[in-house]
């Protein structure tokens, strides 16, 4: 589990000052989101917060052949975010392996999905558009492996050594596609 983050030779206290900033501003952003945009929640599981916001399906940009393509969902009818937060100043962990399996209320699974980075005008996430059966109340298993990416900082860059699960129950979702 992450401990609170100390001066070193990577970080004076300034610049974890503004480390914190950022993550609270992350955190202003994710409660638009989870509050007026969308339904979700948020959780702390070790070293991470974690979180999640459910809207309609929506169109996005995806690289084919070099190329930007736009494309708008088809049987898709759930778009399903997930946040996930350093616990300790709240900012967006990036290059993370995230996957999510959907339950239904009786704990049947509905599928198992790897949530890839999003590019998000305001509010990066792990997400992609899902197929759901009907609108109704969801199981999330949220999985997020340890990073294999290099930390700095001898003082503090021992966080994230270990696979963490959270569970998120009574999902509230509304099934639909938001076309642009």
């Amino acid at each position: 589990m992450s401990t609170t983050m100390i001066p070193s030779d990577e970080a004076t206290r300034d610049q974890l000052h503004l480390a914190k900033q950022q993550g609270e501003a992350l955190g202003k952003a994710l409660q638009e989101m989870i509050q007026n945009e969308a339904h979700g929640e948020e959780k702390r599981v070790g070293d991470y917060l974690v979180g999640y916001a459910v809207e309609h399906a929506e169109g996005m940009y995806r690289m084919q052949a070099g190329e930007l393509e736009w494309y708008e969902p088809q049987e898709e009818n759930a778009h399903i975010e997930i946040s996930v937060r350093d616990a300790e100043d709240g900012r967006f962990i990036p290059g993370l392996t995230v996957r999510l399996t959907v339950l239904n209320e009786n704990e049947e699974e509905i599928d198992t999905n790897e949530q890839p980075f999003i590019w998000h005008p305001w509010l990066y996430h792990y997400g992609r558009n899902w197929v759901l059966p009907n609108d109704g109340n969801y199981i999330f298993h949220v999985f997020i492996e340890a990073p294999q990416f290099m930390r700095h900082d001898k003082k503090n860059g021992k966080r994230y050594s270990d696979p963490v699960h959270v569970e998120f129950k009574n999902v509230k979702i509304e099934t639909g596609q938001k076309h642009s």
